[in-house]
């Protein structure tokens, strides 16, 4: 189960894959919230249509980093919203655990995301057993309460950054795609040539993630011109955004392409790529670390407990990646321009993070995972 973002989704099914070797005709459902449906039954289906999917009712606890205890007390939306969703959470619940009566799985994978504390907390009750992953380097509100009783804890980032117990927790990395690898110079120039794009310019993508990023979007239509004359950009804008995005950017060619969203081929695009920026979300980093791909961080700072302005400062203080603030590009979108000057014109600095960046790698991520979720059917058998 997961949700809430590609990032939840596609280190599962990387799991799945490997689990399947362990275990040929293992039984597997997907578990996911209502909002990110349509996009886990594309990403999942990609994979293998027969793999059912379920929505589950669950609520979001909006707490942001940006902002005192007191002041979310100011947003009177926002506490509505809390307390409409805390009403789902128990919904959920009380779905979660007719639904687990009604399949009787054998063990519970939590990638990520509000929706596993509704079927986790079901799961207790029933003495399911459940193997929780967790990417970020900051660990969220619904792991912190589901480490309490998993069988298994695994992680994307060392031991140290967490507070889950030591005899239970194991660091494996983040688990993703066989597809993300170092590719020759021959597969990257096959690449650009699959998406369409000038092989004689270096290739920039730019991705917010699955639900996008409005503020980058914004900033790259002020300085795309600027960028188009020495380099190629391909924008992953967020299907929220795409339509905004489409009729104030210029049609695709060779030079410039923007999609809403990339549910396959995503490696080949990385592949393609000379220089990524991206939000700083665990999954993201670690298919760019497998790749050794030079990247330019732009953590969210609204996220709850500023995870990902904390999974940046990993890899910045491993001279690893290039971090920028959303604030700084707002007040000068231009910097970032800057910054991807820096990086592309200088190929010694480019291939230092690119080395930084690949020693993060654990290309073994998603087979170790496979097997503690093995082991715990094993061991609860």
């Amino acid at each position: 189960m997961g949700g809430g973002s590609g990032g939840h989704v596609t280190p599962a099914i990387a799991v799945i894959r490997e689990i399947r070797k362990i275990i040929p005709k293992v039984g597997i459902e997907f578990w996911c919230d209502y909002k990110f449906f349509n996009n886990t039954k594309s990403l999942v289906g990609k994979y293998d249509k027969n793999i059912q999917i379920h929505r589950i009712i669950s609520g979001k606890f909006r707490r942001y980093s940006h902002l005192k205890w007191y002041q979310h007390l100011l947003l009177p939306r926002h506490m509505l919203l809390n307390i409409r969703d805390a009403c789902y959470f128990l919904f959920g619940i009380i779905q979660s655990t007719l639904k687990l009566i009604k399949y009787k799985p054998d063990v519970i994978f939590a990638k990520g995301g509000y929706v596993c504390l509704s079927v986790g907390v079901a799961a207790k009750f029933l003495n399911i057993p459940v193997v929780i992953h967790d990417s970020d380097a900051h660990p969220g509100l619904t792991n912190r309460i589901l480490s309490k009783w998993a069988k298994y804890i695994a992680t994307g980032a060392p031991i140290e950054y967490y507070n889950y117990p030591k005899d239970r927790t194991y660091f494996l990395g983040v688990p993703i795609s066989d597809d993300f690898k170092i590719y020759s110079v021959s597969e990257k120039k096959k690449a650009k040539e699959f998406w369409g794009i000038n092989p004689n310019k270096p290739l920039i993508l730019v991705t917010g993630g699955g639900l996008g990023a409005s503020r980058i979007n914004l900033t790259i239509a002020e300085i795309l011109d600027e960028i188009l004359v020495k380099y190629s950009l391909i924008l992953v804008s967020g299907s929220g955004n795409y339509d905004e995005m489409r009729s104030i950017l210029p049609p695709n060619s060779n030079d410039f392409q923007l999609y809403p969203f990339i549910s396959e081929n995503m490696a080949s695009l990385f592949a393609a790529s000379d220089l990524i920026v991206a939000r700083a979300g665990a999954t993201t980093i670690f298919e760019i670390a497998a790749m050794a791909k030079p990247c330019i961080l732009i953590p969210n700072p609204r996220l709850t407990g500023g995870h990902q302005i904390k999974n940046a400062e990993v890899y910045r203080k491993a001279k690893a990646v290039e971090i920028i603030s959303e604030d700084e590009i707002d007040k000068n979108p231009s910097s970032l321009t800057n910054l991807i000057n820096l990086i592309l014109n200088n190929s010694s600095k480019s291939k230092l993070l690119s080395e930084n960046i690949h020693n993060f790698a654990k290309k073994n991520a998603a087979k170790d995972v496979a097997s503690l979720i093995y082991k715990t059917y094993k061991e609860t058998k």
